[in-house]
């Protein structure tokens, strides 16, 4: 058996390295290691509620809306304020923007390079993909970084600014939009539906949105015009090298929904496991430190209760990242786990041919691009010009809130303590909290450390690239997972 230590990784938000023991050309066991610490819950301490507002968007540069639409929930918690509906339609979109050019920079930009490395040069789509998908150079870059910046047009009417915008707030959005503008936003969108038809699916996103099982999306990909597509050559590139038997982890699935309207998210909240879908159990979140580098409580604590205090002495402790679970499970989060507990019959059917793996979680990732695009258009329609964006109301002197919502990659939660005015505690658990957390005091392994297990290792490889396409198929985001 050997160590081998891989790391830092190149085309991650943040640092990363993964220590695994290899043994008979695969991965025996894994430690997935954070060795960032940042702090922003010790910088909170103490400051008025509203503060949080202007803080935590500065966690993380490309997922910055995310955690200001979850502070702005907590803290609309905690006042027990109801958001008017044009306030929910405009976050929705503003929030959709990110999530939708977060998924497509991966794609593109993060994954899908890595299948231009020489070790696949014998592989007969390699010259094709080499083209296409090598990083800054392939053609790929050419259509689909200007399409995202047309599209990134949209954060600029509605948020002013990305990152770190000050327009989402407790009470709904501080910009207004104008009927002019709702024929502006139309454009924008149609113009960003029509880069991915013609690109990225090669197809209408409605037949996308609408295919309903493995059998569907291989007759899919058969066709020549859907073969030709960038979704195509990927399914092209998962069957060559069977990344539906790569990365397996826990199968066991949470969302925290997202897209409220009127009171019913667009993909609603709910734990799948064992083909059931059960109701989400917020109190029954913990986070365990006993693998992390933070002062040790006696037991695993709720959020609203928990605390982090870094101790990089800690005798057991591996990692910043904590090990939040739910129920004492682990759970993986993110566009497979929303779809799958959403119902999308084409997740189901695929979960239930191979469960979650690589191929999947790109899947379920490039799919909400064709749902999300769809309801967008149906958001900026319904947006009323001359009605209220925005409540405004002021904050007990004692509450406490919750804001819970999901991120491009998975689920996000903020809680949030008030005493005399200011913030008494603040904690969060972000989505590669989840995915990449330690081992807990059960000695249960975090998803990707689960997911690493079995990984192929090529003979001679010092980065093997299993492991590259099983932490990158999770889209990790390791500023957020330390905050």
């Amino acid at each position: 058996m050997s160590r081998r230590i891989i790391g830092p990784f190149n085309r991650v938000e943040g640092d990363l390295e993964v220590q695994l023991d290899i043994e008979d050309g695969q991965v025996n066991d894994a430690w997935v290691v954070s060795p960032m610490y940042r702090g922003f819950e010790q910088m909170l301490h103490g400051k008025k509620p509203t503060d949080a507002m202007s803080y935590v968007p500065r966690i993380c540069g490309i997922c910055s809306v995310a955690q200001s639409v979850a502070a702005a929930y907590a803290i609309a918690d905690a006042q027990g304020i109801q958001v008017p509906k044009n306030g929910e339609l405009a976050t929705n979109l503003i929030l959709a923007n990110e999530n939708l050019s977060d998924h497509l920079t991966h794609f593109y930009m993060f994954f899908m390079p890595d299948f231009t490395r020489e070790v696949y040069q014998h592989e007969p789509w390699y010259a094709g993909v080499k083209m296409r998908f090598t990083a800054v150079k392939g053609t790929a870059a050419k259509d689909m970084l200007p399409a995202r910046a047309q599209f990134m047009h949209m954060m600029g009417m509605l948020a002013g600014k990305w990152p770190h915008t000050l327009s989402i707030q407790p009470g709904g959005t501080s910009r207004a939009i104008t009927a002019i503008e709702k024929v502006r936003l139309l454009g924008i969108i149609y113009q960003f539906r029509s880069f991915l038809e013609n690109t990225l699916f090669g197809d209408k996103l409605e037949s996308i949105a609408n295919l309903s099982s493995a059998k569907d999306l291989q007759a899919w990909a058969m066709q020549d015009a859907h073969r030709k597509s960038d979704l195509g050559l990927f399914l092209e590139i998962a069957d060559s090298l069977n990344l539906a038997d790569m990365g397996n982890a826990t199968d066991h699935f949470m969302s925290f929904g997202v897209y409220p309207v009127a009171g019913k998210n667009l993909f609603k909240a709910g734990v799948w496991k064992d083909d059931i879908v059960s109701p989400l159990q917020p109190e029954t979140i913990k986070e365990d430190v006993s693998h992390s580098w933070m002062k040790n409580g006696d037991k695993p604590k709720h959020p609203h209760e928990g605390v982090t205090i870094p101790d990089p002495d800690m005798k057991d402790g591996y990692t910043w990242c904590k090990a939040p679970r739910l129920g004492g499970d682990v759970v993986e989060v993110g566009a497979l786990a929303r779809q799958i507990v959403n119902g999308h019959p084409l997740i189901q059917s695929l979960i239930g041919q191979s469960g979650g793996n690589v191929r999947n979680r790109v899947v379920a990732r490039l799919l909400e691009l064709a749902l999300v695009v769809i309801e967008m258009e149906t958001w900026v329609k319904a947006i009323r010009p001359t009605e209220p964006f925005y409540h405004l109301t002021s904050m007990p002197d004692e509450a406490e809130g919750a804001g819970m919502m999901e991120a491009a990659r998975g689920s996000l939660g903020h809680w949030l303590r008030v005493k005399n005015g200011r913030i008494l505690n603040y904690q969060i658990i972000a989505p590669t909290t989840w995915n990449f957390a330690p081992r807990d005091a059960h000695g249960q392994l975090g998803a990707l450390e689960q997911a690493l297990l079995g990984a192929p290792i090529r003979e001679g490889e010092e980065t093997p690239v299993s492991v590259q396409h099983i932490v990158r198929s999770f889209d990790p985001c390791m500023v957020c997972t330390v905050h």
